[in-house]
C-alpha cells in the first residue's frame, strides 16, 4: 500500500497579462499558493488554496499553518488510494475553505492517480450522479471582462471574440454605468455572443432591479445577472429575481448545499455558481451541485483568480456532472505564465483536460519562483 508521507505548502508571485478590475478590487498580480502531496511511490497530488481576505478571509501564512497543524496530523500516513479525502478532513477544522480544498483536491488526484483514472472519471462517480451525459474531456468557459468605461469594455469584448470566445462576462461596480457599458459590448459584438453580467453583490435590490429592467428594455439579451445584491441579503436577491425576465445566478450567497437549499426555497436565483474555494472542497462542491439539481436551478461551475491547479481541478469536476453548460473557469488565462507544467490545455473558448491520470499536472514550472512555506516528511520538518 502506498501512503501520504511528504505534504509541502508553495507560494508562487505570477504576474497577470492584464490588471483584474470588479466591483471589490484591482490586482495585478496573483499570490498563487499550492498544496503538493507525495506518496511513498513518487506520486504527486497538486491543490490550490484560492487567496481572497474578502471572500475566505485565508492568507498564504494561514494556508501554510494549517496544513503544518491539524491537516499533517490526519493526512500524513493515510492509504494515498483512500476515496473519502472529504469526510477525514471534514471537522479537523473550522473555515479555512480554499486550504481546506486544497488539501481535498491534492488527495483525490492522487488517489485518481493510484487508480490510473482522470479525476473526472472518480469525481462521477458514486450514488446521486445527476447529469445525464458521460463525463467530458473538454468543457466551455466564458471569458470575464474587466470594469471599466464603455470603450474600454468594447475593446475588451472584440478582442475576446476574435480569439474565439462565444460567452462574455462583464464586470460592473457602483461607479461605473452599467447600462451604457453593456450597450458598448453588445454593438462590438453583436448579437451571437451571449453575454452575462457579474455585479459582485454592487447594488441594493431596488437599484439592482432598476438597472437589469433597463437592459431588457434596451434589448439587450442577457444571458444572466450575478449576484446583484449582498451575499446576506437572500430577501433582496428573491425580490430582484421576482422582478426581472433575466435569469439570476447566485455566487457569494452560495458556499455549501444548505445554502443552496436556502437560495431555491427563497426563490432568489435560478442558477448557483458553486466554486471549490467556497465549498472547501469537491465532496461539498459536489453535494452542492446536488442539492441545485434537485432544486431544478442549473449549475455553473466557477473560480476565484487561480492558476491551472485550481482550475484544472474545478474544470474535471464541471466535466464529471455538468459538461454540457458554459462555465466560468477563465481564471489561468490571466496569468502571463504558469507556475506547474501541464493541467486544462485552453483552445479558444474549451478548456481540453486531455488523456490524464489525476488532474494531469506533472509538477512545477522549472523557472517558477517558488517560495516553500512549509515542509514535512517522516516527521522531518524543513
Amino acid at each position: 500500500m502506498s501512503v501520504i508521507d511528504r505534504l509541502r505548502v508553495l507560494r508562487v508571485s505570477s504576474p497577470l497579462v492584464r490588471p483584474f478590475v470588479t466591483n471589490v478590487r484591482r490586482t495585478d498580480t496573483l499570490d498563487v499558493v499550492l498544496i503538493e502531496a507525495t506518496d511513498s511511490d513518487g506520486r504527486r497530488g497538486w491543490g490550490e488554496a484560492a487567496i481572497s481576505w474578502r471572500v475566505t478571509g485565508e492568507s498564504p501564512a494561514s494556508v501554510a499553518e494549517v496544513v503544518a497543524g491539524p491537516f499533517s496530523d490526519v493526512v500524513l500516513g493515510i492509504d494515498a488510494a483512500a476515496a473519502d479525502a472529504g469526510e477525514r478532513l471534514a471537522g479537523v477544522v473550522w473555515g479555512n475553505a480554499a486550504a481546506r480544498s486544497a488539501m481535498e483536491c491534492a488527495l483525490v488526484d492522487l488517489a485518481a492517480q493510484a487508480r490510473g483514472v482522470p479525476l473526472h472519471v472518480a469525481l462521477a462517480e458514486g450514488e446521486g450522479a445527476f447529469s445525464s451525459s458521460a463525463p467530458s474531456l473538454r468543457i466551455r468557459t466564458d471569458m470575464t471582462l474587466s470594469a471599466g468605461g464603455p470603450d474600454d469594455l468594447a475593446a475588451q469584448a472584440a478582442e475576446h471574440v476574435a480569439a474565439g470566445f462565444r460567452c462574455l462576462k462583464t464586470k460592473v461596480s457602483a461607479q461605473t454605468d452599467a447600462l451604457a457599458g453593456l450597450r458598448a459590448v453588445r454593438a462590438a459584438v453583436g448579437e451571437g455572443i451571449a453575454l452575462r453580467v457579474d455585479a459582485n453583490q454592487a447594488w441594493d435590490a431596488a437599484t439592482a432591479i432598476a438597472v437589469i429592467r433597463s437592459c431588457e428594455d434596451a434589448g439587450l439579451g442577457l444571458d444572466l445577472v450575478e449576484q446583484p445584491v449582498a451575499a446576506g441579503d437572500l430577501d433582496g436577491l428573491a425580490r430582484v429575481a421576482a422582478a426581472v425576465q433575466t435569469p439570476i445566478m447566485a455566487d457569494e450567497s452560495v458556499r455549501t448545499a444548505a445554502d443552496v437549499r436556502a437560495v431555491a426555497e427563497r426563490g432568489a436565483a435560478q442558477i448557483v455558481n458553486i466554486k471549490l474555494a467556497k465549498t472547501g472542497g469537491p465532496a461539498e462542491a459536489r453535494r452542492a451541485a446536488l442539492a441545485a439539481r434537485e432544486h431544478g436551478l442549473d449549475v455553473v461551475f466557477g473560480c476565484m483568480m487561480e492558476s491551472a491547479v485550481g482550475v484544472t481541478a474545478a474544470a474535471h469536476l464541471a466535466a464529471a456532472l455538468s459538461p454540457e453548460e458554459t462555465h466560468d473557469l477563465d481564471a489561468a488565462l490571466w496569468l502571463s505564465r504558469s507556475p506547474v507544467v501541464g493541467g486544462a490545455r485552453s483552445a479558444a473558448d474549451q478548456l481540453e483536460l486531455g488523456d490524464v491520470v489525476g488532474i494531469g499536472v506533472a509538477g512545477l514550472d522549472p523557472e517558477a519562483d517558488a517560495e516553500v512555506l512549509f515542509d514535512i516528511r517522516a516527521g522531518v520538518r524543513a
